[in-house]
């Protein structure tokens, strides 16, 4: 099977929130630093994602996106 580079970026940045799920929101831009992706590109991944119901955002100061269950339950 053929994964697109896309949904590479869409699976580390769906671990790098699960392994960050006790510290609550996550910021975009830790994220993209963390996973070396660019953030224009990652708020279209993270934009997808959201519309799929896997990942929860919340906008604004303070904000940040985080899973939307629990990482177990992720297939």
């Amino acid at each position: 099977m053929i994964v697109s580079t896309k949904g590479r970026y869409a699976l580390r940045v769906m671990i790098e929130l699960a392994n960050r799920r006790e510290e609550g929101l996550v910021s975009l831009r830790e994220v993209a630093r963390e996973q070396e992706i660019s953030e224009k590109y990652l708020e279209l991944i993270m934009k997808e994602l959201v519309k799929g119901g896997l990942v929860v955002g919340l906008r604004g100061k303070g904000g940040g996106y985080r899973l939307a269950g629990d990482p177990a339950a992720c297939t």
